[in-house]
């Protein structure tokens, strides 16, 4: 079964492979850490401080089975949470992405926070890496 929830997530992870290469190209690193492919280094850092629209940006984001983190404290901090999201894209395949927009569509339109009121985020609060 672990096979296809890989294939299934595809899409995804071929997202965070290609921002992961862009970062590795500018100096970054990657590893494996229980089957995911995580990448930090310093241009990455910066895009997740400047380009994730959420005050202060992210300290890491998880497309399919990759993670894209600041740095490694970073990854160590928020690896359960972003495991959460993991198994997300796990179940919803290359349909997670459009269901995440939606979902924080949805909590902004009932007059909530877009990001902390996501039913994908509410989901993996219990492994926060805030």
């Amino acid at each position: 079964m672990k096979p296809l929830s890989y294939l299934w997530a595809l899409p995804n992870s071929a997202v965070g492979a290609l921002l992961g290469g862009i970062g590795i190209l500018a100096g970054g690193s990657a590893s494996i850490v229980d089957g995911v492919v995580e990448f930090r280094g310093a241009l990455i850092e910066k895009a997740l401080k400047h380009l994730v629209p959420i005050p202060g940006g992210a300290d890491a984001i998880t497309f399919g089975h990759v993670i894209l983190g600041r740095n490694d404290s970073a990854l160590r901090r928020c690896r359960s949470h972003e495991h959460v999201h993991v198994r997300q894209y796990e179940r919803w395949g290359p349909f997670f992405l459009p269901a995440y927009v939606a979902a924080s569509a949805i909590a902004f339109a009932r007059g909530g926070d877009a990001y902390r009121d996501n039913h994908f985020e509410r989901e993996a609060y219990g492994d926060s890496c805030q």
